[in-house]
C-alpha cells in the first residue's frame, strides 16, 4: 500500500495566526497552479474570519521560502500550446493581485531562495521578512521570459534604476539588498524566526517587530547607486551596456557581461516592461500587461530554448533568437504588448496605492 503524497501546501490556525506553508522543499518549495488554487482562496476564507489576525507565510525546509514558478511544467506545456500556462498565470496574477490588497496583516518570511513566483507570493506583503540567508531575485530574462507576478512593478519602483539593473543582469539580492531596493521591510536573524512565530501567535506583531528585527546588514547595491543611476538611465539596453562597458568600474563591466549573456529579446521586453509599468497607476494595471507579455512569451522561441538550456537540459548554452540585441526590431518587441482581446487578464485597481508602494527617488 503506497503512502500518500504530502500535501503541497500547509494551512494551520493557531493563537490568531493563519499559517501558509509551502510544501514542496525537494523543489524549494517552486510553486504549481494546484497550489495557487488552494491559497487563493484561503485567504478570501480568512480575510472574513475573525478568529484571524494574520496570514504567516513561510516555506518548509532550510532552502528557501520559493524557487519561482515550476517552469519545467511550464517548458513541457509550452511545447504543447501553452493552455496550461495561461491558466496558471492568470490565476497566479489574481493571487498576487489578492494578497497586496489583503486586509490584515500578510507576514511573508523571504528566508532562503525566493524568486520569480516567490517574490510575487511574498513581496507584494504589508509586512516581509528577511534573514541573512534570503537570496531573492526576478531571474526570467535568463530563461527567455520576462518579469512578471507583478515584478515589473516592484522593480519600477526601486530607487532610482536598482531595478532596471536588477531586470537586465538577474543580480541576486542579499537582505540588505532587497529592503534598500523595496522588496523587504524588516530584518529577523533566521535563528529567531521560531520565536518570532511564536511571539506572532501570543501578542501584537509591532510587539514582535519590536523584539526580534535588527539592523540590516550594509547593502551593497544601495552603495553603488551612483555608476547603477548614471548607466542604466539610458533608453536602450545597447546604450545601457555602452556606459556600462566604457565606465572603468569592474562592477560595472561585469555587469555588461551578465547582461550580454540572457536573451536578447527579453532584455529588450524587459526594458520596456519597466519602463512602461514605472508610468502605470496601479499595481492591476501592471499584472493586465504583465499577463499579455507572458502569453506572448510562450508563442516564442526563447522561453522553451532558455528552460531547456538552463533547466531542463542543463547545458548553459541557450541558442537565442533573435541572436543579438541589433536583430531585435521594434515589432519583435511591440508584439508582447499587443491586446490578446478577450483572453485579457482584466484586473480592476482599487483606489489605494497597494501597500503604499511608490516610486522612490
Amino acid at each position: 500500500m503506497t503512502e500518500a503524497a504530502e500535501p503541497e501546501v500547509l494551512f494551520e490556525v493557531r493563537g490568531g495566526v493563519g499559517r501558509i506553508t509551502l510544501n514542496r522543499p525537494k523543489a524549494i518549495n517552486a510553486l504549481n497552479h494546484a497550489m495557487v488554487q488552494q491559497i487563493a482562496p484561503k485567504l478570501v476564507e480568512w480575510a472574513s474570519d475573525d478568529a484571524i489576525d494574520l496570514v504567516l507565510l513561510v516555506g518548509a525546509g532550510e532552502r528557501g521560502l520559493c524557487a519561482g514558478g515550476d517552469i519545467v511544467s511550464i517548458y513541457h506545456d509550452a511545447k504543447e500550446g501553452g493552455s496550461g500556462s495561461k491558466d496558471f498565470w492568470r490565476e497566479e496574477y489574481i493571487l498576487n493581485a489578492a494578497i497586496a490588497r489583503f486586509s490584515k496583516p500578510y507576514v511573508a518570511i523571504m528566508d532562503g531562495v525566493v524568486m520569480g513566483g516567490g517574490v510575487g507570493l511574498s513581496a507584494h506583503a504589508n509586512t516581509r521578512i528577511v534573514t541573512e540567508r534570503s537570496k531573492i531575485a526576478m531571474p526570467e530574462v535568463g530563461i527567455g521570459f520576462i518579469p512578471d507576478v507583478g515584478g515589473t512593478y516592484l522593480l519600477s519602483r526601486a530607487p532610482g534604476e536598482l531595478g532596471t539593473h536588477l531586470g537586465l543582469t538577474t543580480a541576486r539580492m542579499d537582505a540588505g539588498d532587497a529592503i534598500a531596493a523595496g522588496f523587504a521591510d524588516h530584518f529577523v536573524p533566521s535563528a529567531n524566526l521560531e520565536k518570532f512565530y511564536d511571539a506572532l501567535g501570543s501578542g501584537s506583531l509591532s510587539d514582535a517587530l519590536s523584539e526580534f528585527t535588527t539592523d540590516a546588514p550594509d547593502s551593497a547595491l544601495g552603495a553603488a547607486r551612483d555608476w547603477i543611476d548614471r548607466y542604466y538611465a539610458a533608453d536602450t539596453v545597447e546604450e545601457i551596456l555602452e556606459g556600462l562597458r566604457g565606465s572603468g568600474i569592474a562592477e560595472a563591466e561585469k555587469a555588461a557581461s551578465d547582461i550580454e549573456s540572457k536573451s536578447p529579446v527579453s532584455l529588450k521586453v524587459t526594458l520596456a516592461s519597466l519602463r512602461r509599468a514605472a508610468e502605470a497607476s496601479s499595481l492591476e494595471a501592471v499584472l493586465n500587461e504583465e499577463y499579455r507579455v507572458s502569453l506572448a512569451s510562450l508563442e516564442s522561441h526563447d522561453l522553451v530554448e532558455g528552460i531547456r538550456a538552463q533547466v531542463v537540459e542543463k547545458d548553459r548554452n541557450p541558442k537565442w533568437s533573435p541572436a543579438t540585441l541589433a536583430d531585435v526590431t521594434q515589432a519583435d518587441v511591440d508584439r508582447y504588448f499587443a491586446s490578446v482581446g478577450s483572453a485579457e487578464l482584466g484586473l480592476e485597481a482599487e483606489p489605494a496605492e497597494p501597500n503604499g508602494l511608490e516610486k522612490n527617488a
